[in-house]
């Protein structure tokens, strides 16, 4: 698959909008933590291997036929990207006592996940850009 339906990538940003604010209202980095695990497998093993996809494709399955689709490539660096923060995040954790740094760094994740939901997707932008700079 080169590209990736657009219902799977809203359900990905939906589910770390999700447990970034599950993570911050009940104070428990353990959630951070299972994010980070779900965006490194879809990170290794594509999009298929998103739990999140996982669980809404029975409902997502009268969406998908003729639904736009994105570049794989883009969604790849995007995922890179909140893999990185979180990885970030999760050092945060470890490092300060209070976790305010943890929950900063993935507050931009999930910062960047609610903009994309409402039209503007961050990443994207970072993409063009590094390719612009590239040639």
């Amino acid at each position: 698959m080169k590209e990736v339906p657009v219902p799977f990538v809203r359900t990905n940003q939906f589910g770390i909008v999700l447990f970034v604010a599950a993570a911050m209202l009940l104070q428990a980095p353990a959630w951070i933590a299972a994010l980070w695990a779900v965006q490194v497998l879809t990170l290794w093993r594509g999009v298929q291997a998103n739990l999140f996809v996982q669980l809404a494709a029975p409902l997502l399955k009268n969406r998908l036929a003729g639904a736009q689709t994105e570049s794989r490539e883009l969604q790849r660096f995007n995922n890179s990207i909140a893999v990185i923060l979180l990885t970030l995040s999760l050092i945060g954790f470890w490092l300060d006592r209070d976790g305010w740094t943890g929950y900063v760094f993935a507050g931009f994740v999930a910062l960047a996940a609610l903009v994309a939901l409402l039209g503007f997707c961050v990443g994207c932008f970072m993409y063009y850009q590094w390719k612009r700079l590239r040639r």
